[in-house]
């Protein structure tokens, strides 16, 4: 089952190879999940190509993995880019820069010059649980979707001075996912889809879920003692190829006008454009903050 929210937050079931939305009687995708699937249809049948989609939800957690593809990691050590990780860290990333596909993401020229994607899976939580095994985890997985992590480099090389980083991540807009939540049923090797991200249609990440060090359910099952609930999202990491280890950056770093694709097999393609901040609020960006 593809789940999708639209429109005015409307819930839907894409029958994608129809072209057809069945509505779902329920306010949201997360109530869907805490009522474990036990929603009615409304009845009503849309035209997929006359509905706006939406970011598919919007949790009460937000958990954010980091350095879970040792390719990745090793680029960024390379360039002097990162710190020990632990292999399970995660922290809560601000579930109020959540945007949906084909939504704009706002450069915020006054706070970073070097904006960087990451390409990432989110796992769905559908069944809440805490002090799980990860072979009990299995069970507590209902779907997965798309996440581009959008990251402000010059601000995270300024928190990592601190050992953390989270600010960087979570400026407004910056937590584009969708384009809609792909059942676990559908997605029966989860821990072996091909992953690519493309800007103007250049391949900029190319990996695969297999690469992860830790795989989905063992990672869901360590966090589990911070309790999930449900409809919450794990991230599980990104792949090799961001723009911050490039010889030169700057020619990769992301800007108006760029058009972001971030591809998981099976899942989707999550699209966003780049747009200025006078493109988005009508006048020039304050000040610009010293980091």
């Amino acid at each position: 089952m593809k789940l999708i929210t639209f429109d005015d937050g409307r819930v839907g079931r894409l029958e994608l190879e129809e072209g057809v939305v069945i509505e779902l009687d329920v306010p949201s995708t997360r109530e869907y999940f805490e009522r474990g699937g036990d929603v009615r249809e409304t009845g009503e049948r849309l035209n997929y190509a006359d509905v706006r989609l939406r970011a598919p939800i919007v949790p009460k957690k937000f958990f954010h993995t980091a350095g879970n593809f040792a390719a990745h990691h090793e680029e960024l050590e390379k360039v002097n880019w990162s710190h020990p990780v632990h292999k399970g860290i995660v922290f809560f990333q601000n579930v109020d820069a959540i945007i949906g596909p084909d939504d704009d993401i706002v450069y915020p020229e006054h706070l970073t010059r070097e904006m960087d994607y990451e390409l990432e899976m989110l796992a769905v939580i559908g069944k809440p649980g805490k002090f799980f095994s990860p072979e009990e985890a299995v069970e507590h997985i209902a779907g997965f979707t798309i996440f581009n992590d959008i990251s402000a480099r010059d601000i995270q090389r300024k928190e990592m001075e601190s050992g953390v980083f989270s600010f960087s991540k979570a400026i407004d807009t910056f937590c584009p996912i969708g384009p809609y939540i792909v059942t676990v049923d559908e997605v029966p090797d989860y821990q072996n889809l091909a992953m690519e991200l493309r800007v103007n249609g250049d391949v900029r990440q190319k990996g695969n879920t297999s690469e992860m060090l830790v795989t989905i359910p063992h990672l869901i099952s360590y966090h589990s003692p911070q309790i999930f609930s449900a409809g919450d999202l794990i991230s599980t990491g990104t792949i090799r190829g961001v723009a911050a280890i490039q010889e030169n950056p700057f020619d990769y770093y992301l800007k108006p006008g760029d058009v972001v694709e971030a591809e998981i097999q099976g899942l989707g393609v999550l699209r966003n454009r780049v747009i200025s901040w006078e493109d988005r609020y009508g006048e020039p960006a304050p000040e610009r903050v010293d980091w």
